[in-house]
């Protein structure tokens, strides 16, 4: 079949008019490659569930928290992030810089593709620059550079509101212990329909 622009293209999951480099709270799910559990094992089954992580799984923690140390626009909190055996879960805080100014930079669509670009500072930019330094590391640990870590894309909500956020924030702490319903488990029973 050859190539059509209009029924081949990628639909963006985004928000349509939404600045994703605005202040604000982002809850993003973003997903290893074919699913794969890498990242972990969940142990414990029932209430107190815990995601045993693996070296892999430290690496996605640690590299998680190294993003508001690079970027001091971004505020991240221990409890509002999980590293799952096949995925993680985390809420990013976008903030005002001191002066009161989004840092921005002009766009300069170099490509001819205006699709492609992600503005400075904005939560694409975000997620693309973790997801890259988690895949560089783990590549580097099992000696296959360049080789797919995380699936294409990423799954993000903007937190509209408190009740939201606690909703969020909920979901987070207990995803361990859903994980046998989970839809992004291979194992799990939905998945064998």
């Amino acid at each position: 079949m050859k190539y059509d622009p209009e029924r081949h293209h990628r639909r963006s999951l985004r928000l349509p008019g939404h600045d994703y480099a605005s202040s604000g709270a982002y809850f993003v799910t973003l997903v290893a490659y074919e699913r794969a559990c890498w990242f972990g094992e969940v142990v414990d089954a029932g209430v107190n569930c815990q995601v045993m992580r693996s070296e892999y799984g430290r690496i996605a923690r640690e590299e998680w928290f190294c993003t508001a140390q690079r970027r001091p626009n971004v505020i991240l909190h221990e409890d509002e992030f999980v590293v799952m055996p096949n995925h993680v879960h985390g809420i990013i805080w976008i903030m005002e810089d001191e002066v009161g100014a989004q840092r921005r930079c002009a766009p300069t669509m170099h490509d001819h593709n205006p699709s492609l670009y992600v503005a400075p500072g904005s939560l694409g930019a975000i997620v693309r620059a973790y997801k890259s330094a988690v895949a560089r590391r783990i590549n580097a640990l099992r000696q296959t550079p360049g080789a797919l870590v995380w699936q294409r894309n990423y799954y993000e909500h903007i937190v509209r509101s408190e009740k939201e956020l606690a909703l969020i924030q909920e979901y987070i702490a207990h995803n361990p212990s859903k994980w046998h319903e989970d839809w992004e488990n291979p194992a799990a029973p939905h998945r064998t329909r």
